[in-house]
């Protein structure tokens, strides 16, 4: 063959191969560029149902459907009924704070930190703003237990009053520019709604507590307080009509101490009365507002305590030979308690009970000598120490226990 021939041959051999390459290239980007085909609405449902509420957050901006899915009341709710509950609690420390030593001219703020206060005074003329006092806030920080392992994560709130109670998601907070003020938050979403004020009163004198009322649907705030007669008074607040209801208090000499926080359990909310010597419990029937005692099984003594755990009431209380068992009440309408579980605890006998599992895994212990906390493993039997991070000072009385979801208000469920 002439060599004229041959390159005329190899030449187009050339062209073609490379004109083979380039329709390669071009059909492997378009193959890159096409989209995956649609999972089954189903599917992807219980895909994002198994996610992290802060995850499921960042899933919302995937794509239009999956914000309508994750933002339905339904997907909220099914959530929230699969997800754990953690322990959260307020922390005196964050490094910002170590701005607080400087004047406020020169101080600078976190601009990622969501401060309640602020977000409350926004629309507030400035010259009608009260002052606050920076270095008074708190953090709020939240413990969550996964296959026996504790860690200690943050929301990136600052805030300055107390945490009161949580419910779904919801936690009840002390509203500081307001006397007697109080406010409902989602930690997790950051919304928040100032309530009008009930009757005030010396916080040592009183008690709030927060449900959501299964009859009527509504979350509901109940104030029990002790009035100027030294009779025990109550009042419940609705959040969709805003508005104070005064309801019969329990009985005179029922309560005699305000120092523990409500337990919600069984239908009711639960107080124990005293500080030490606690015979029975004081319970709130949240459908009819109707107070009622409930026998213990033996005598409560200072670091016993009751919790919620599995939608049932336990009473953790401490006995001879270092141990402490786990009493269960199961119903209002029988007050039988079961002996449920029995924890050797060696020498340490000063284990205050702060919240137990939504399904019954764990149980978190506070020490009462130097506020360090432990976990107890029921499947494995051990009690565990937390290590808090660097800085974290956990504020004494501030632990609730919550469970973080997308709940917001007011909360309708599915089909209703």
């Amino acid at each position: 063959m002439p060599k004229s021939t041959r390159n005329k041959t190899s030449g187009l051999l050339r062209i073609v191969q490379e004109r083979e390459l380039l329709k390669k290239e071009i059909d492997d980007e378009e193959k890159r560029k096409r989209p995956i085909p649609d999972l089954p609405k189903d599917c992807v449902s219980c895909i994002l149902l198994r996610l992290p509420v802060n995850d499921l957050q960042r899933s919302s901006c995937v794509c239009k459907p999956w914000n309508n899915m994750i933002n339905t009341s339904m997907f909220i709710e099914y959530h929230l009924c699969r997800s754990e509950y953690v322990t959260i609690f307020l922390s005196s420390h964050k490094d910002e704070d170590q701005n607080n030593l400087y004047p406020p001219s020169v101080r600078k703020e976190n601009a990622t930190t969501f401060s309640v206060e602020k977000d409350l005074l926004k629309s507030v003329p400035v010259f009608c703003q009260p002052s606050v006092n920076e270095r008074s806030k708190s953090y709020i920080h939240f413990l969550e237990i996964h296959d026996g392992r504790s860690n200690m994560r943050e929301y990136n709130i600052s805030c300055l009053g107390k945490i009161f109670a949580s419910c779904n998601g919801l936690i009840l907070l002390e509203n500081k520019l307001k006397e007697g003020g109080l406010i409902v938050l989602n930690p997790v979403t950051r919304k928040l709604n100032a309530l009008p004020v009930g009757t005030i009163c010396p916080r040592h004198a009183e008690s709030n507590g927060f449900v959501l009322d299964p009859s009527s649907n509504e979350y509901k705030v109940i104030h029990m307080f002790r009035d100027e007669s030294g009779y025990i008074s109550c009042e419940i607040l609705s959040l969709r009509d805003r508005k104070w209801k005064e309801v019969n208090g329990p009985s005179l000499g029922l309560i005699t101490w305000f120092g523990y926080k409500p337990v919600s359990a069984v239908g009711a909310l639960n107080w124990l009365p005293s500080i030490d010597h606690n015979d029975y419990v004081v319970s709130m029937e949240i459908e009819n507002a109707k107070f009622k005692t409930l026998s213990l099984p033996k005598s409560g003594r200072i670091h016993d305590g009751i919790v919620e755990m599995e939608g049932f009431l336990c009473f953790v209380a401490h006995e001879p030979m270092n141990r402490i068992v786990i009493w269960v009440l199961k119903s209002l309408s029988e007050v039988n308690w079961m002996k449920q579980q029995s924890i050797e605890v060696g020498c340490i006998m000063d284990m205050v009970p702060v919240s137990g599992s939504r399904f019954g895994n764990h149980m978190i212990f506070r020490r009462d000598e130097d506020g360090s906390l432990y976990v107890y493993d029921f499947n494995l039997k051990v009690m565990s120490f937390v290590e808090m991070e660097n800085g974290v000072i956990p504020l004494s009385g501030s632990y609730v226990s919550h469970v973080n979801s997308l709940v917001s208000w007011p909360f309708e469920r599915s089909g209703k």
